[in-house]
């Protein structure tokens, strides 16, 4: 590759860097076209965006960001695909659902870090951690459900209250016949 060449794809990893929030960095070592091709349609599906990258390039990227991305160069060996989201969490449930249709042993694609939440997930065990991970809308129907629980119970004792005062008036007006 030319230097001119390197020089541009760089600048490309850097601006995709500073345009998505979390990115994971996932090992695609051995993997044959026809599960790369459905690990990509599973990506679109999921609109995440998955680029395979040269480390060396990606480090660099890295280097030139505005956020210290270090404790992530040690993973950077192998074959990596680095998987672009806004979503924290999207790609680790579409990584486990993925990994769950796999042949009894096999663990590519296999999770090696995330940036997610402006933290760092480090090793494949992470994986569980990441799909832990609540996503903004998911946070915001939490909230709404915290603050709509005590409403309903008041709502719901005023409609009791409501049904025992009529009961006692029923049974005051029919005494009073």
């Amino acid at each position: 590759m030319r230097k001119e060449d390197k020089a541009l794809v760089i600048a490309n990893l850097g601006q995709t860097l500073k345009a998505f929030p979390h990115f994971y960095l996932v090992d695609v070592t051995g993997m044959n076209a026809a599960r790369t091709s459905a690990l990509r349609r599973a990506c679109f599906k999921n609109e995440v965006k998955m680029v395979v990258v040269k480390n060396a390039l990606l480090h660099k990227a890295m280097e030139g960001s505005e956020i210290d991305y270090s404790p992530l160069y040690d993973v950077l060996k192998g074959t990596t695909a680095v998987i672009f989201t806004n979503v924290a969490n999207a790609p680790a449930k579409m990584l486990k659902e993925f990994n769950a249709k796999n042949p009894k042993g096999v663990t590519i694609p296999e999770l090696k870090a995330a940036y997610a939440e402006e933290s760092f997930y480090i090793g494949a065990d992470q994986l569980e951690a990441l799909v832990a991970i609540k996503s903004k809308n998911e946070l915001i129907a939490d909230i709404v459900a915290m603050l709509q629980s005590p409403m309903q119970s008041v709502v719901s004792a005023l409609e009791s209250g409501a049904n025992t005062i009529h009961g006692v008036l029923e049974t005051l007006a029919e005494k009073g016949e």
